[in-house]
């Protein structure tokens, strides 16, 4: 009663967990077993790998057969366990010599015709197997998908008898070979956007340093067409930002042609969105708005329309960089380092402060409308900036703004300062990275009394201010650049 051995793995998150499929048939009862904590999609592969045997006329034999899971103590969820227990019972049936396989984890989900069908984290397999030192198996149409992960061996195949033929020397599988992203285009410009000056210059110091935005102003005012146009002027991922994002996506199965994600991502939810499609979990734990924002845009419009448990659970993944999502059984982290961008009207009828259009319940509407957002949440929002709808008669004869290429190069130029002084973003410094002169420490000290600003956000008035001496080229924090800083910072609202 020999046992057979395969490799493969479970995730907690992104993060790979080896896991072992133990094959063992002996006399007895006919039975198919599978033990180890498993779910329902998981114990379902035993007919799954049943039928895809019998349509290779391959039959099981008579006898008592035992898959264990180990480490049992880890719950074993999703369809990826198929392929490592059909090649298990192939290497316990003699059809495959034993010993091939020691070398390789494998996964995948079978159909009942033997194919192999696309799983989700192939990319976090890889990860796992190249630090067992192994090669991995894995569906024919994630062969691509799987060398993101590391540069290993790939048996990519499109069905079962394939790797048979294969371990066998009948017919050899071609190696997968890398796809490259398509070259990045964007659909909007900040061409596009004629006036609001002011607006883009505090869109473009957000870029910059990677700041948190919050954007007020009446509906049509242009709040969405500036956040839409954020990603123009965001530079590409480097190789480690786009590894960390592609497996994000990889395990949310939405990676698509098996391309790496090269652009920073831009997630748009409605405002209607739940706490856990905003923050990820569910029954089997998927990464939400914000780990799919990873290195890249949360965009929440009407800011205050979502359930106010949705935006407090926004207020450790904003510090941290990380959401922790914690269960009866184990804790599940996922990475969550986005940049926030926020746009609501001034209150809930949209045109408080224009006389002509206000409700009768100014301003009352207003301070209820804005009360939605909690201090802490406000807090942690770096840029507050007012936007004043352009009037219908200038909108024809204001020129076109400056193109996104151009203001991107300076946001380039800005990014590329800030990695070489301290390896990252100004959003992401303490007060102890940041030096001040006298006298604008003076200043410092003097708004934070006025504004009543707390710790954290003198830190974020620091940053901003830091970002904001980037842009011009200087190498400290200078007058301008803090008074500029505290324009962000609004009395009414922080």
């Amino acid at each position: 009663m020999a046992i057979t051995r395969i490799s493969t793995f479970a995730f907690s998150g992104i993060d790979p967990i080896s896991v072992e499929i133990q094959v063992q048939i002996s006399r007895g009862l006919p039975a198919f077993t599978i033990v180890g904590l498993a779910d329902k999609a998981v114990t379902e592969s035993r007919e799954r790998v049943k039928a895809a045997l019998i349509s290779m006329g391959i039959a099981l034999p008579p006898k008592r057969i035992l898959i264990n899971l180990s480490p049992a103590d880890i719950i074993k969820e999703g369809t990826h366990y198929d392929l490592p227990i059909a090649l298990g019972l192939l290497v316990a049936l003699d059809i495959i010599p034993e010993g091939m396989l020691l070398n390789y984890a494998a996964v995948g989900e079978l159909s009942l015709d033997g194919k192999i069908s696309a799983v989700n984290n192939v990319i976090s397999a890889t990860i796992g197997a190249v630090s067992q030192g192994k090669g991995l198996i894995c569906p024919a149409i994630q062969g691509s998908e799987a060398l993101l992960g590391g540069d290993i061996d790939i048996i990519a195949a499109p069905d079962l008898l394939s790797i048979i033929q294969h371990f066998l020397g009948k017919q050899i599988l071609t190696p997968p070979k890398m796809l490259q992203s398509p070259k990045t285009s964007h659909d909007y410009d900040l061409f596009d956007i004629k006036g609001m000056e002011s607006a883009k210059r505090a869109l473009e110091i957000a870029a910059s340093g990677g700041h948190s935005m919050l954007m007020i102003g009446p509906p049509g005012s242009g709040k969405s067409m500036l956040a839409t146009r954020l990603p123009s002027i965001l530079p590409d991922l480097t190789a480690q930002q786009s590894l960390e994002v592609t497996r994000i996506y990889s395990a949310a199965g939405l990676l698509n042609g098996s391309v790496p994600i090269r652009q920073p991502p831009f997630r748009n939810p409605h405002h209607s969105a739940s706490q856990v499609s905003l923050t990820g979990g569910g029954i089997k734990v998927k990464p939400g708005e914000i780990s799919l924002a990873h290195h890249g845009i949360l965009f929440l419009d009407e800011f205050p329309e979502f359930t106010r448990n949705s935006l407090e659970a926004l207020r450790q993944p904003l510090e941290n960089g990380k959401i922790s999502i914690a269960r009866a059984m184990n804790h599940i982290t996922f990475p969550a380092k986005f940049q926030l961008i926020a746009a609501m009207n001034p209150c809930r009828c949209g045109y408080m402060g224009d006389t002509e259009r206000e409700c009768h319940r100014v301003p009352r509407c207003g301070e209820e409308y804005t009360r939605k957002i909690s201090g802490p949440l406000l807090d942690r929002i770096d840029i507050v900036t007012y936007i004043e709808p352009i009037p219908p008669r200038d909108i024809v004869s204001i020129p076109n703004g400056e193109k996104s290429v151009k203001v991107a190069k300076r946001v380039k130029k800005a990014r590329e300062k800030q990695f070489e002084r301290q390896k990252n973003l100004n959003c992401e410094l303490n007060n102890n990275q940041i030096s001040l002169s006298a006298s604008v420490a003076e200043i410092v000290e003097k708004a934070s009394m006025q504004l009543r600003l707390s710790a954290r956000g003198i830190t974020r008035l620091l940053r901003v201010a830091l970002t904001i001496a980037d842009l011009s080229e200087k190498d400290e924090i200078d007058i301008s650049s803090i008074t500029e800083a505290l324009s962000y910072r609004q009395r009414n609202l922080l």
